[in-house]
């Protein structure tokens, strides 16, 4: 493989990832609002991704999301991360495909 065809590819891999963090991002986001997890929006505006190697990490550093997502013994959970990923899997490979076939060697 040639120089070229491995940095095309590496682009390809990190243009889809980008993409299926900010679409993650955007169904969290979904998931707090429809589980009436929004009072002021903190938690919401707080939620983001991030990538590190070929790996997308979608999450929040407010420090009461995990009793959201998880609940406490007094609140059922309401989970908005885990869904964001897990229900939209066929989307995300559907991005990572589309992606790597739009690159031509």
């Amino acid at each position: 493989m040639t120089e070229a065809v491995k940095k095309a590819s590496r682009e390809s891999i990190e243009r889809a990832l980008e993409m299926c963090g900010l679409v993650a991002e955007g169904y969290a986001k979904q998931y707090l609002t429809a589980k009436g997890a929004v009072d002021t929006g903190r938690l919401r505006n707080s939620v983001t991704h991030s990538r590190s190697g070929d790996t997308m990490y979608v999450g929040t550093n407010v420090e009461y999301a995990p009793y959201i997502e998880f609940g406490t013994s007094k609140m059922k959970p309401r989970t908005y991360i885990k869904p964001s990923i897990a229900d939209h899997v066929d989307q995300y490979k559907e991005i990572i495909k589309g992606e790597l076939i739009k690159q031509s060697f």
